[in-house]
């Protein structure tokens, strides 16, 4: 490999890391009839199947790649990664 070809794979292996990707945390999910889903207003309740503290999954580009618990800190939402999946599942 010639120097010009490391600088040419090191300047494409920087621009990926300027990529930005959506990261999004799943704190549960439910499945309701629509005739329910259309009577839901303020105030309204909808149960999740997790436990309170049950570990959240954490997505990346649509895919799940971690679990993390929930916690606050400064008055905002984090969560902190439990664990990383071995392969990104959909």
């Amino acid at each position: 490999m010639t120097s010009d070809q490391i600088q040419v794979g090191k300047a494409s292996e920087d621009a990926v890391y300027d990529v930005d990707v959506e990261v999004y945390a799943v704190l549960g999910t439910a499945t309701l009839p629509i005739a329910q889903l259309l009577k839901l207003g303020r105030g309204a309740v909808v149960e999740l199947e997790r436990k309170v503290n049950d570990p959240i999954d954490l997505y990346v580009n649509q895919r799940r790649v971690a679990t993390a618990d929930v916690g606050v800190a400064d008055d905002r939402l984090i969560v902190t990664v439990l664990d990383v999946l071995k392969r990104a599942t959909e």
